[in-house]
């Protein structure tokens, strides 16, 4: 299965995508986590992983992906299954996989349009087995899906925090992954009970809400501090029992 997570900036993304691949590695899963935000240090860290080695590095950097597919019409010759990527690319760990595809790292180096293109291709390339968990963890906002990053997916989960601009990117995420055929899912983040009401109240795809998380100040904790992050909560269970009967 393969899980998109997106979301507005803050809004907790990153630490659903390490609770989800702790939570799947524990079941035995193979777990891929590919980080697509350029702009994000934290994941690796949340994940308890050194950061690799950015995958745009294999190509060439972030212009080397476009030569490739100048040249060749494509980037890849052959599929590639998580296998297949090479060891230095990758950080690995109790059944999880930690893949970087790019990340902005000095003033004026350019735009991350060759990451996000670098990103679709890989994962429109990725070939899984039955036992493989790929969870991709996006940059804030909604270009992931002008550049069409999403097309991979079996399933997208929106995270929505306690403010007016994630409940409306909600509608508009909706709308996007309606026009892409892909089923999306709403996890309520960071909410208290009555934020959680009125959340549920205001969103307009109610159907789409599969689970809420309250905060949570171990959580809260190790995120502020950089450390691993582990916890049993019972909304884990229930994205993953949603996205398995989906």
């Amino acid at each position: 299965m393969k899980i998109l997570l997106c979301g507005k900036g803050g809004c907790g993304k990153s630490t659903l995508a390490a609770l989800l691949a702790g939570a799947y590695a524990a079941d035995g899963r193979n777990v891929l986590v590919v980080d697509c935000d350029e702009s994000n240090y934290g994941l690796h860290r949340q994940l308890g992983l050194e950061l690799p080695e950015d995958l745009t590095h294999y190509f060439g950097g972030k212009k080397g992906a476009y030569r490739e597919f100048d040249s060749k019409g494509r980037v890849f010759e052959k599929k590639w299954t998580p296998e297949d990527v090479p060891p230095e690319y990758t950080s690995r760990k109790d059944g999880i996989r930690l893949i970087a595809v790019g990340k902005i790292s000095e003033a004026g180096e350019g735009c991350a349009c060759g990451i996000g293109f670098l990103a679709k291709e890989f994962l429109n390339n990725l070939e899984t087995g039955d036992n493989d968990i790929v969870i991709v963890d996006t940059e804030a906002g909604v270009e992931h899906f002008g550049r069409g990053v999403d097309e991979f997916a079996d399933a997208i989960i929106m995270v929505v925090d306690p403010s007016y601009e994630s409940i409306h990117l909600s509608e508009k995420v909706c709308d996007m992954c309606r026009a892409f055929g892909k089923p999306v899912y709403i996890v309520i983040n960071k909410a208290d009970e009555a934020q959680e009401k009125l959340i549920r109240e205001t969103i307009r795809d109610k159907e789409a809400v599969i689970a809420a998380i309250r905060p949570d100040a171990g959580i809260m904790e190790a995120g502020l501090k950089g450390e691993p992050l582990s916890a049993d909560i019972p909304a884990l269970r229930s994205i993953k029992d949603k996205l398995e009967k989906a």
